[in-house]
């Protein structure tokens, strides 16, 4: 039997591990949404420090336990998908905007201007990624021009992240829009809109941009487990999302010296960024074999 949902289409229903993913990801972001109304109606509150019932193991009013200083392990996991999730979903947003514009001028205008911006585009592309973000992740701000409230803002983190893997996630999308719009170009729709005096922007935004889209969603989508992990990364790292805003990563970090005696302080977040990557990636998957023109069963 084949998992249907509502105004999902028939060639993707077909690709069950891409509906399994899909499903599992709609959940977890229920879960991290309605993390406040649970929180509310639980009456716990997940910052709330309680040392005389930390590190408890699993009963019915803490189905996870609970962490270092007694706070609620499970609502802390919503809480903190709410952090991972939103961060990947909107770096992988901004950084698909981004590589279409490039793209997109690139790929239409051509000659310098291509030259131009796909040498930028492998500038980035050759910078060691990890080491990068994390050199742009320990920056002080405040000495850029940032004022000491948004430096001490329990948000300033989540902006932070967003803006730096934005600055270097765009390239994958920049290129294929690239590539998608040097064929475009070339097509008699494009031809004949040039020939009735329709202005470069227009064409690429009401022509170009439309049959362009099925690349960029696929790239974007398999971008944000990607994003996740590198959030998980620098949150774990110290330079990410920072206590007691939680996110995967830093209960990751904050778990590292209690591994062996009470590891599902680890395990648990480190689940969720596995479940969730994994899931990302299949759903892409899924979203390219329904897309793509040579998919037999479409």
């Amino acid at each position: 039997m084949i998992l249907r949902l509502p105004c999902v289409p028939k060639g993707f229903a077909r690709h069950r591990l891409g509906m399994i993913s899909l499903v599992l990801l709609i959940a977890l972001s229920i879960l991290a949404l309605c993390a406040p109304l649970i929180a509310a109606l639980l009456n716990i509150d997940p910052v709330n420090v309680d040392l005389y019932q930390r590190l408890e193991g699993p009963s019915l009013f803490h189905p996870l336990g609970t962490d270092a200083l007694g706070r609620d392990l499970l609502l802390r996991l919503f809480y903190g998908g709410r952090v991972s999730l939103g961060i990947g979903f909107t770096a992988a947003l901004i950084s698909a905007l981004i590589g279409t514009a490039i793209g997109l001028v690139a790929g239409y205008y051509g000659g310098r201007t291509d030259a131009l911006l796909m040498r930028l585009t492998d500038g980035v592309i050759a910078l060691p990624l990890l080491p990068l973000l994390i050199v742009l992740a320990a920056v002080d701000y405040s000495k850029l021009g940032f004022g000491a409230i948004f430096q001490d803002s329990p948000n300033a983190g989540f902006y932070r992240l967003v803006l730096i893997i934005s600055l270097v996630g765009w390239t994958t999308v920049a290129r294929l829009v690239r590539g998608a719009a040097l064929s475009l170009r070339e097509r008699e729709f494009v031809l004949a809109a040039q020939a009735q005096g329709a202005s470069g922007w227009r064409i690429m935004g009401l022509h170009i941009l439309p049959n362009v889209l099925t690349p960029i969603i696929v790239a974007t989508t398999l971008s944000v487990g990607n994003i996740i992990l590198f959030e998980s990364v620098l949150s774990f790292l110290g330079l990410g999302i920072q206590p007691p805003v939680p996110s995967w990563g830093n209960m990751l970090s904050s778990a590292q010296d209690m591994i062996w005696t009470h590891p599902g302080l680890s395990i648990y977040p480190g689940f969720f960024i596995f479940i969730t990557v994994i899931a990302f990636n299949l759903l892409g998957d899924g979203l390219q074999d329904m897309m793509s023109p040579d998919d037999p069963d479409i």
